[in-house]
C-alpha cells in the first residue's frame, strides 16, 4: 500500500481522477486513497469519499485510518497523512502532519 501511494504521491490532482479506473493521469482525494488501498490488496474497485465513509470497520485502526466525509477523504498510515491537501502544502501526498479530523468518519481496513 505504501509503495502504491509512493507511485502517485506527486502526480497531479485531477477532479474525479482514479474513479473510473485505478489508472489515471491524476487523482483526486478519494481516487488517491482508493489507489493506495488497492495497491495493498485492500480494495477491489475505486470508491468516492461518500463510499469510503462506510469502508471496512468503524473507528481508527492500529496502522491505517481512513477519514472521509461527503466532500473529502484522506488516510493516515502509521502516523503519516496521505492526502491531496498535503500535496498542496508539501508537493507530495505524504505528510508528517495528521491535520484536523473533526467532521470526518474514521474507518479502517479489517484487522488493521
Amino acid at each position: 500500500m505504501i509503495a502504491a501511494g509512493d507511485e502517485i504521491a506527486t502526480r497531479p490532482y485531477v477532479y474525479g481522477g482514479g474513479h473510473g479506473s485505478f489508472q489515471s493521469a491524476g487523482y483526486d482525494c478519494s481516487g488517491s486513497v482508493s489507489y493506495a488501498l488497492h495497491g495493498g490488496g485492500l480494495l477491489s474497485a475505486p470508491e468516492d469519499s461518500s463510499a469510503l465513509e462506510s469502508y471496512g470497520e468503524a473507528g481508527p485502526g492500529r496502522h491505517i485510518t481512513i477519514y472521509a466525509n461527503a466532500e473529502h477523504a484522506f488516510m493516515v498510515v502509521d502516523g503519516k497523512r496521505f492526502d491531496t491537501i498535503a500535496q498542496q502544502e508539501t508537493g507530495t501526498r505524504w505528510s508528517d502532519s495528521v491535520g484536523a479530523t473533526s467532521g470526518y468518519v474514521a474507518r479502517h481496513p479489517d484487522g488493521m
